[in-house]
């Protein structure tokens, strides 16, 4: 038998979630058979497998030892001795950080490998002692949004289960405002509008369709941009999402006729080849905390404004 005594982290979920994180080696079929037969309870009694467990309920788990996943020490997070961190901000609640670009968020993105910026970010949690993994049932520190891995930029994580659900919850509801710097060949015309869009992706070449009109499996994109300057047949753009999808400037702007530069999946081969660019010139340079309504333990955020370092490809197309 064993038992978890829940957390504050893992307070409000229901006992099904919790089972998946905390005992990973358990199928789902066989986690709700469990609770039927009372083979996992709360506080010693039968319970739901849809109940929301408070802080301090005791789970016995009556299971099979084999089915406990034993602490894994090969985890990415304990081979890094010098995190790759540029912190912009941290708190208790969250932290900001500054992604380089060629960089991955997660382990899989885009296919590739390699420690990516959530092991980096859990190697500093875990060296400054502000996350416990084995203090934790089921909670690991989360990022809150992702951009590509040639993208550079802010991305929010959340230190803690309560700062992971309001964060989404504002994510959701568009509270937070995301604006990105790019280059674009050409100029946007008009100089200053709204790109209004329907985004499917295509498996296949892991790449987004763009439609003018609904289609099965389609998600509206909705993106405004503000061009800055225009030299030399190249212009600086400041986007900012109102919606967030997979490759949305990227696809949205090759869309319009001024596809990013340096971008090999939307762009100009020619271009890229011409201006000896490889990754697509993009960056999530400024974040903004709008949260017109009460964001609980994240308050203290409220109106703030935070900004990455100004992109090397600012410098070097439009000094």
């Amino acid at each position: 038998m064993r038992a978890f005594i829940i957390g504050k982290n893992d307070a409000g979920q229901r006992l099904d979630r919790f089972l998946a994180k905390a005992v990973p080696l358990l199928p789902a079929s066989l986690a709700q058979k469990y609770v039927r037969i009372k083979r996992i309870k709360v506080n010693g009694a039968r319970a739901e497998r849809d109940r929301r467990l408070n802080e301090g309920d005791r789970v016995e788990c009556w299971i099979n030892d084999e089915f406990f996943d034993a602490p894994d020490e090969s985890n990415v997070y304990l081979t890094i001795t010098k995190p790759r961190v540029n912190i912009v901000y941290e708190d208790e609640n969250v932290v900001l950080l500054d992604k380089p670009a060629g960089m991955l968020c997660h382990a899989g993105d885009e296919g590739g490998g390699g420690a990516t910026q959530l092991d980096h970010l859990l190697a500093h949690l875990y060296q400054t002692r502000a996350w416990r993994p084995r203090e934790e049932n089921a909670f690991t520190p989360a990022l809150c949004n992702r951009i590509d891995r040639n993208t550079g930029g802010l991305i929010i994580a959340a230190k803690n289960a309560e700062a992971l659900r309001i964060l989404n919850e504002k994510i959701r509801a568009r509270e937070i405002s995301k604006h990105y710097l790019c280059v674009c060949l050409g100029r946007p015309a008009p100089a200053h509008g709204r790109i209004e869009c329907v985004l499917r992706k295509d498996a296949r070449e892991n790449r987004m369709r763009v439609y003018h009109h609904a289609v099965p499996d389609g998600r509206s994109a909705v993106t405004l941009y503000d061009t800055l300057e225009t030299r030399d047949g190249l212009s600086l753009v400041e986007v900012e999402l109102l919606t967030g999808r997979t490759h949305q400037i990227r696809a949205s702007f090759a869309d319009i006729g001024c596809p990013l530069l340096g971008d090999g999946k939307y762009g100009s081969g020619a271009a890229n080849r011409k201006y000896g660019e490889t990754a697509q010139l993009l960056c999530s340079y400024r974040l903004r905390f709008d949260f017109p309504t009460d964001a609980g333990l994240l308050n203290d955020l409220r109106g703030r404004e935070f900004a990455a370092d100004t992109p090397a490809f600012r410098h070097k197309y439009f000094p």
